[in-house]
C-alpha cells in the first residue's frame, strides 16, 4: 500500500493537466485533478476556443459587406449579441463536460475546487478542507490577466469578462498591444463598435517581426479601429452611462466599457508554493528544468504558469512530456524552438522561427525575402486590405529560419510550413516545390 492517497495529484484541468492525468490514469496510475473553475481552463473556458468563435461573428458581418462585390444583395442584415454570446457558451459547456468525461472514463477523480499546497506532499482542498497526500504534483493552473492598478480600475473589464457582456456597448476601448488586445480590437469593431485601442508603446504586437507588427497596424485602421500610442491610463471616471479616460499626458477619451488587455502572469497567486518550497521567478512563474521539474524532485509544472512558451498546444506537449519522463522512465525535454503561433486579427497573422532582428543577432549570411500584394478576392469585394509574407534565411544553403505572414488563412498555411522551417528545409527546398494556383500559400514557393 502507497503512503500516498494519490500517485498523482494535478492542480488545473487545463488542456496540459488533462493530457497529463488522463495519459498517466491510463496507465494505471491512481490519479486527481483540482480545478477550481470549470474543466477546460482558459483554453475552452475563456480564451482560444470561445474567443476564435468570436472573430468568425466578426468575420461574417465583413464578408456580408463585401459581397456585393459578387452579386450578392443582403438585405435587413442585423447583428444579435445576446444569440452568438449565447451559441459560444453553449458549445463551450459542451466542451467542458468533454474533458470531465475524458478524465471519468480513465480512472481520475476530479476535484471541482480550489488545490493548496500544505507541504511539499500535501495539499488541502479550499471548499470541503480535504487534506490529501501525493507522490507526485503537478502544477498546471495556467495564467490569468493582469492590469495596472489606478483610480477607475475597477470599472474596467478583462478578456475573461468579454464573454458574458449583457450587451455589446456602442463605444468601446482596449488598452494594450499585445495578441489579446489586437484581437478583441478586431472583434469589436468587426461586431459594429466604435473601437479605440490604446497602447504605450511605438508599435503592435512586440516581440514580432517588425514588419509584421507595421502590416497588422495597417490591417487594423483599414478595421477602423483609432490606434494611439504612446499613452498610457492614468484614470478612469465614470460619467453617466459611460466612462472618461485619462492619459499621463492628458490625453481624454469617452468610451462606454474599457477593457484591459496588458497581459498576463503566471496564476500562482495563493497557491501555497512556499510551504512545499518550490521556487518562483520575480513574476511568480514557477521554475523548471527542461522536463518541467522544479527544484523539487517530486513536483513539477507545465504550461503557462512557467511561463515559457504560453500556448495550449505546447501546454499538452509538455504534459505529454511529463508522462514520459516519471511514468515510462523515459525523460522527455519538449522542444520549445520553431513553435508556430497565430494571432486572429482580421486578417490573421501565421509566425514560425525568428524574426528579422533574432536572426541577425543569431545567424551569419542572413537574407530576406518578401512580397506584398493585395489578394485575388478583395479586388472584387473592393477591400484594401493587404497580404504580407515574409521569409528569412541564413548561411550558404539559405536554411529558412522565419516565415511570417499577414493575410487571410495565415493561422493555417502557417501550420503546415511550420514543418518545413521545423526540418530546416531551404529556399531551394520551397522553389522546388510547385505552386497551387490560385491560391495565397503559392507566394510562399515564388518569392
Amino acid at each position: 500500500m502507497s503512503k500516498y492517497d494519490y500517485d498523482l495529484f494535478v492542480i488545473g484541468a487545463g488542456s496540459g493537466g488533462v493530457r497529463a492525468a488522463r495519459l498517466a490514469a491510463s496507465l494505471g496510475k491512481k490519479v486527481a485533478v483540482a480545478e477550481e473553475y470549470r474543466a477546460g481552463g482558459t483554453c475552452v473556458i475563456r480564451g482560444c476556443v470561445p474567443k476564435k468563435y468570436l472573430v468568425y461573428g466578426a468575420a461574417f458581418g465583413k464578408a456580408i459587406k463585401e459581397s456585393s462585390g459578387y452579386g450578392w444583395t443582403v438585405k435587413g442584415a442585423k447583428f444579435d449579441w445576446a444569440s452568438l454570446r449565447g451559441e459560444i457558451q453553449t458549445e463551450v459547456s459542451r466542451l467542458s463536460s468533454i474533458y470531465e468525461n475524458v478524465l471519468d472514463k480513465n480512472g481520475a477523480d476530479l476535484f471541482k475546487e480550489r488545490a493548496e499546497f500544505t507541504g511539499p506532499h500535501a495539499l488541502r482542498l479550499t471548499k470541503s478542507g480535504r487534506e490529501i497526500t501525493a507522490k507526485h504534483i503537478l502544477i498546471a493552473t495556467g495564467g490569468r490577466p493582469w492590469s495596472p492598478e489606478i483610480p477607475g480600475s475597477q470599472y474596467t473589464i478583462t478578456s475573461d469578462d468579454a464573454f458574458h457582456l449583457d450587451a455589446l456597448p456602442k463605444r468601446i476601448m482596449v488598452i494594450g498591444g499585445g495578441y489579446i488586445a489586437c484581437e478583441f480590437a478586431g472583434i469589436f469593431s468587426g461586431l459594429g463598435a466604435k473601437t479605440t485601442q490604446v497602447y504605450r508603446g511605438d508599435k503592435l504586437l512586440r516581440g514580432f517581426d517588425d514588419d509584421v507588427r507595421s502590416a497588422v497596424d495597417n490591417g487594423q485602421r483599414l478595421n477602423r479601429i483609432d490606434v494611439k500610442y504612446g499613452q498610457s491610463p492614468l484614470s478612469i471616471k465614470k460619467i453617466g452611462g459611460g466612462f472618461k479616460v485619462t492619459f499621463e499626458d492628458g490625453f481624454q477619451v469617452a468610451t462606454d466599457l474599457v477593457m484591459m488587455a496588458t497581459g498576463r502572469v503566471p496564476n500562482t497567486y495563493g497557491l501555497g508554493l512556499e510551504k512545499a518550497g518550490v521556487k518562483m521567478n520575480d513574476k511568480g512563474a514557477v521554475i523548471v528544468n527542461e522536463f518541467s521539474k522544479t527544484n523539487k524532485a517530486h513536483i513539477y509544472a507545465v504550461g503557462d504558469v512557467t511561463d515559457r512558451v504560453n500556448l495550449t498546444p505546447v501546454a499538452i506537449r509538455e504534459g505529454m512530456a511529463f508522462v514520459e519522463t516519471v511514468y515510462k522512465n523515459n525523460p522527455t525535454a519538449y522542444d520549445h524552438t520553431d513553435i508556430a503561433s497565430a494571432v486572429f486579427t482580421q486578417p490573421p497573422v501565421g509566425s514560425v522561427g525568428l524574426s528579422e532582428t533574432d536572426a541577425r543577432a543569431k545567424h551569419k549570411g542572413v537574407k530576406i525575402y518578401t512580397t506584398d500584394f493585395r489578394p485575388m478576392k478583395n479586388l472584387l469585394s473592393a477591400s484594401q486590405h493587404r497580404c504580407f509574407m515574409k521569409m528569412i534565411t541564413a548561411g550558404k544553403k539559405e536554411r529558412v529560419v522565419g516565415l511570417h505572414i499577414v493575410g487571410d488563412y495565415a493561422g493555417e498555411i502557417i501550420q503546415a510550413a511550420a514543418i518545413a522551417v521545423k526540418a530546416g528545409l531551404t529556399k531551394a527546398d520551397f522553389d522546388a516545390t510547385c505552386a497551387v494556383h490560385p491560391t495565397l500559400a503559392e507566394e510562399l514557393v515564388t518569392l
